[in-house]
Parts: C-alpha cells; sequence; structure tokens
C-alpha cells in the first residue's frame, strides 16, 4: 500500500463534477477521484481549517468516534469497478480493527479531520494514478548531472 495526501480539489473539465487529487508522499504520483459537491465543501473545510456553527455529517462522524472512544486509524482505497473507488475505514475499537465500507469521498473527509492517514492499494495507485512529467523529468536531469560529474576515482574502495 502506499500512503498519499490531499494535494488539492478541483473540477473535472469534462463532466464539471468536482475531483479530490491525490498524490503520493515522493510527490510522483496523483490520484484524481471524482466526488459529489457535498463531498467536496467537507472536505474543503477541514482542508482549511475552517469551522461550521453545527457539525457537518462528518464532524458528527467525528464525534461519534470520539465519544465511544473509538479512533480512525487510517482509511484504504482498495478497489475500482465501472469506474467508481471503493474504500474503507479502518476503526480501532475495543482493542479491535473493524473496517467499515464507505465512500472514498466520506472517507478523506473523516480522514482529514481525524488526522488519519490515507492508503492506496498498490494496484489503484499503479493502475488509476497518474505519473507527474515535471518530477520525473526532475529526477533524470539530476541523474544525469551526477553521472556526468563521475570521476574515476568515486569508485575506489575505501
Amino acid at each position: 500500500m502506499r500512503q498519499m495526501k490531499v494535494d488539492k480539489l478541483g473540477i473535472d473539465l469534462l463532466t464539471h463534477d468536482p475531483v479530490v487529487i491525490l498524490k503520493d508522499m515522493e510527490g510522483k504520483r496523483y490520484l484524481p477521484i471524482l466526488i459529489g459537491p457535498f463531498e467536496a465543501t467537507a472536505i474543503m473545510l477541514a482542508l482549511e481549517a475552517q469551522s461550521v456553527p453545527r457539525p457537518l455529517s462528518h464532524d458528527l462522524m467525528k464525534s461519534i468516534l470520539d465519544n465511544l472512544n473509538a479512533k480512525l486509524t487510517k482509511i484504504i482505497i482498495h478497489d475500482i469497478k465501472d469506474s467508481t473507488f471503493y474504500a474503507k475505514l479502518v476503526v480501532e475499537a475495543g482493542g479491535e480493527d473493524q473496517e467499515i465500507d464507505a465512500r472514498p469521498s466520506d472517507c478523506i473527509a473523516l480522514a482529514l479531520r481525524a488526522n488519519a492517514p490515507i492508503f492506496v492499494t498498490d494496484k489503484i495507485a499503479l493502475e488509476e494514478s497518474v505519473y507527474d512529467k515535471k518530477t520525473e523529468e526532475e529526477e533524470m536531469q539530476r541523474f544525469r548531472k551526477y553521472i556526468e560529474n563521475l570521476k574515476p576515482s568515486d569508485f575506489k574502495e575505501s
């Protein structure tokens, strides 16, 4: 599994639906996930640490977990079928982990409120994410520069 974080929210140019963009911790891969407008608002409020006068659904979920002495330990985006992503909340309660099926957008909104890590299975990360070509080009330039500056003495045993 790969840990990811929310990079930004945007609008899909084709569908005009909100999209959340996850980025891996190395900043090399991006995973766009179409979400609903209410979930986009909930994610944006959490990203900007804005408070609301009354708790929204994800605030309520967090309060329920807190009051039951349960903890969201992580979320996992684990599958995709017919262009629909599947995710689960991993909640520690009573010393045991419970996995709860949920939409990725709800998982992300809750994870942001609970400071829980976001994970994506390797299958999803490799098959559905987009590789950042700019990062790849920068790494290649650094590698070329390193190779160009190598000297025979760099290969001596110490």
